[in-house]
């Protein structure tokens, strides 16, 4: 691996003798990195001296070997700091509150939405009921109703076909853009029909002349338009057969009967594959949302009448406080929530709410939106009728992982969880996938989202991706809260769905999950562990227990859970499972299970002390944690606490040390991303971390130098520490504000003669070099900056 996607420069070409006098063989052989007297330093440093019997036995595990490698070396790594803080930002706590639901009542009309709600169960047949819409209501509509975008042409499209199909979102306004449309062309004469039966079983007989006509169909969600029941016994490919389609054909049939009476139609379809479809046709169209503000503004307008002067106006400054919007935690508001907080705005006027219940009345909004898409989702509980629920569902819980993320990485996670629900309802029948379904630019409005241009980071680069995002950043929170403590059956599916994404090596897919596991853990300790963490950390494979570890620490950042995860991790420690121990230590990496970056180094030491110094698989675990712990905004008390352990004397904690100060010269500040935000370092994230470190917190340099120092001239760690150097100085080299900082520590490893002609040899050779020989200006500001070494 080269420098230049982080890794230690060992497969750098050595020159062949072009390097003369001060070159990297002299250094060593003066008591450097390489060369006869190694053996020598080695006995010196107590290691145990090579043998006339070395060539009969295989050699001693060598921890330097994996120096510059982190635990996930070769399946994908541990990701660019982006992703793991979008994934923070994400699933960030909420407080909690009450939720309300807003309700459908058919005869009240609430913001700009007319609600109505009839239920029956599949294949119940009854009379035909059609109910007239109150005059008064509709005069109310006419004083508070916005014009979407698009009326006029859809008020000539139904004056010339007398039917129009409005196709959105739910709650987007649609009934009460129908509702304004049939009202002006009948002169307030609306009549509701029977959402319970189909469009082809309308008789004429049952429409009134001169009227407006008003049918919602039933959400894809809920109950597939035209699709029967299907009974346990009853084979799929019947109930197949027996669907029937709404089609452009019997849309023509109503607009016929609607012409016959000298009525108007309007049909209301929820976005989704019938939307997609009949919006092809002549009758169909979109309906958007109209601005929310001015929704805002026209009921606060009614509310308020006949309040003192400038209540509208301070009613709407108090909705744009950061507070206000906060709680909402949406993006905009859809035109039933915006009447709904101009309702809670007007009570605080007349104040009837105080401050504190206004913000907890605003922070229900997105709990309600969390409850209306999976209440009964699953009904009527049998394949493939609840298909397409299930498969909306899982996406909007895929969303609310990958918030933020690639597209295509969310809408696989969600067939994936789609597959888990559909086997756990039906185990008989494991559903397949649909091919062509719906199309990618409309499925987001299913979980109130936007696809969007973005960036992923991978680390060593950040590429553009088609993102996808919720319209508020509470929705995230609010939808795995309702799944997890809402419907206890659907934790089953959603825990080995998390386990399996947790077993996936790319950075973008498990530390997404990861710490989403460790939020829900963090709700439900008992159960997350057992379900989550617990097999995770028992799986073959670093992927799995890193996220176990990155689980573990997330779940530990409530202080209510920390003392359960510290229990877990000292019974861990102290087994004899290897796997369990790589957990506990990569968790003590992100600091939170212990409370404080001593208490973590303290936590490592203990397992360090315990095993052999040439323990390659703990030695690089520790490190890699004692790294993090470096890039953790408190770098001071590490360096403090690693050249303690120098002191020590224990080859073991030493060995931890040295491979540490070899990953600051080849990690990318980006993959030692923490649980905690550290702003400072993020300009600075494609640089190695002690280079990042330099620029960040200049007064540590004489200790970092000194570490780094004590590494170059430790005969066991010197070789690789001169190869990884070499690497850091080439990054230099191309880095103008980095070579300035390496420039600065260069006297600092310079001390005495045998340190600079080390430097020297390392310079001349990377200069020298046949395939990629480094740039000699960058290189002969080096050199200088070695000779200021003898002057300090």
């Amino acid at each position: 691996m080269s420098d230049e996607d982080g890794s230690p420069a060992q497969d750098e070409p050595k020159d062949d003798g072009a390097s003369s006098g001060g070159d990297r063989g002299d250094s060593a052989g003066a008591g450097g990195a390489a060369g006869g007297a190694r053996s020598g330093s080695d006995r010196a440093d107590g290691d145990r001296a090579d043998g006339a019997g070395a060539g009969e036995q295989p050699p001693e595990a060598n921890p330097f070997d994996r120096a510059g490698r982190s635990p996930l070396d070769g399946v994908g790594g541990t990701g660019g700091a982006d992703t793991a803080r979008a994934a923070l930002r994400t699933l960030a706590p909420r407080p909690s509150g009450r939720t309300y639901d807003i309700g459908r009542d058919g005869q009240i009309f609430e913001g700009n939405q007319f609600f109505t709600q009839f239920w029956s169960s599949p294949g119940t047949r009854s009379d035909f009921v059609t109910g007239r819409v109150p005059e008064e209501t509709l005069q109310h509509l006419d004083d508070i109703y916005c014009e979407v975008p698009g009326y006029v042409r859809m008020r000539e499209l139904l004056r010339e076909t007398r039917l129009l199909v409005l196709c959105g979102e739910s709650g987007s306004g649609r009934k009460a853009t129908a509702l304004a449309l049939l009202s002006e062309l009948t002169d307030h004469k609306v009549a509701r029909l029977d959402p319970r039966h189909r469009v082809d079983e309308i008789e004429t007989e049952v429409l009134e002349r001169a009227c407006g006509h008003l049918l919602e169909l039933p959400s894809d969600d809920a109950r597939p338009e035209h699709e029967p029941r299907r009974g346990r016994d009853e084979p799929r490919g019947r109930a197949a057969r027996a669907r029937v389609r709404l089609s452009e054909l019997h849309l023509d049939r109503f607009s016929r009967q609607l012409q016959e009476q000298e009525a108007f139609g309007v049909v209301l379809v929820e976005s989704g594959d019938l939307a997609d479809r009949l919006m092809r046709g002549r009758y169909g169209m979109y309906c958007p949302p109209p601005p929310s503000d001015e929704v805002l503004h026209r009921h606060l307008r009614q509310l308020l009448r006949g309040e003192p002067a400038g209540a509208l106006d301070a009613a709407r400054a108090l909705a744009r406080r950061p507070e206000v919007t906060k709680a909402l935690g949406l993006d905009a508001l859809r035109p039933r929530e915006a009447a709904r907080l101009a309702d809670h705005l007007a009570r605080r006027q007349k104040e009837e709410l105080t401050d504190e219940e206004l913000l907890e009345d605003c922070s229900a909004f997105v709990r309600a939106q969390a409850r209306a898409w999976f209440a009964g989702a699953d009904r009527p509980g049998t394949l493939p009728e609840a298909q397409p629920a299930l498969d909306a569902t899982a996406f909007r819980i895929a969303v609310a992982v990958f918030n933020g993320s690639a597209y295509s990485i969310a809408a696989e996670a969600a067939q994936l969880l789609a597959w888990e629900l559909s086997s756990t309802l039906d185990p008989e029948h494991p559903p397949g996938r649909r091919l062509f379904g719906t199309h990618a630019d409309s499925r987001p409005v299913l979980a109130r989202s936007v696809l969007e241009d973005g960036e992923l980071d991978l680390g060593p680069a950040k590429v553009p991706v088609r993102a996808i995002r919720f319209q508020g950043d509470a929705l995230a929170t609010a939808v795995l809260g309702e799944v997890w403590h809402g419907y206890h059956n659907v934790r089953g599916p959603v825990s080995r769905w998390l386990r399996s994404l947790c077993d996936d090596p790319r950075p973008e897919v498990w530390v997404r999950s990861s710490i989403a596991a460790g939020v829900l853990c963090s709700w439900d300790w008992i159960h997350g562990f057992g379900e989550l963490i617990a097999p995770m950390a028992t799986m073959d494979g670093a992927v799995p227990r890193m996220a176990a570890a990155t689980a573990l620490a997330e779940a530990a950042r409530d202080p209510r859970v920390r003392p359960a995860v510290v229990a877990v991790l000292k019974q861990w420690a102290s087994g004899e499972d290897d796997g369990l121990r790589d957990v506990v230590l990569l968790t003590h990496g992100y600091m939170l299970a212990a409370g404080t970056v001593s208490g973590s180094l303290d936590a490592l030491a203990r397992v360090v002390r315990g095993r052999e110094a040439t323990d390659v698989e703990v030695i690089s675990a520790a490190a890699f944690s004692v790294v993090r712990l470096l890039a953790s905004g408190e770098p001071e008390t590490v360096t403090r606490r690693m050249a303690e352990w120098l002191k020590d004397g224990r080859l073991n904690l030493a060995n931890m040390v040295l491979v540490s100060l070899l990953n600051t010269l080849t990690f990318r500040t980006t993959h030692l991303w923490g649980l905690r935000d550290v702003p400072e370092l993020e300009p600075h994230a494609a640089r190695p971390l002690l280079v990042a470190l330099l620029a960040t917190r200049p007064a540590l340099a004489p200790e970092l130098g000194a570490l780094l120092r004590h590494t170059l001239n430790t005969a066991r760690s010197g070789e690789a520490a001169l190869d990884g150097l070499g690497s850091l100085l080439r990054r230099a080299a191309k880095d103008e504000e980095a070579l300035g900082h390496v420039c600065g520590l260069l006297p600092l490893l310079g001390v005495s003669r045998r340190d600079r002609d080390r430097l020297r040899g390392l310079l001349k050779e990377l200069v020298g070099d046949r395939d990629r020989p480094m740039d000699k200006r960058a290189a002969g500001r080096m050199w200088d900056a070695v000779a200021e070494g003898a002057t300090r």
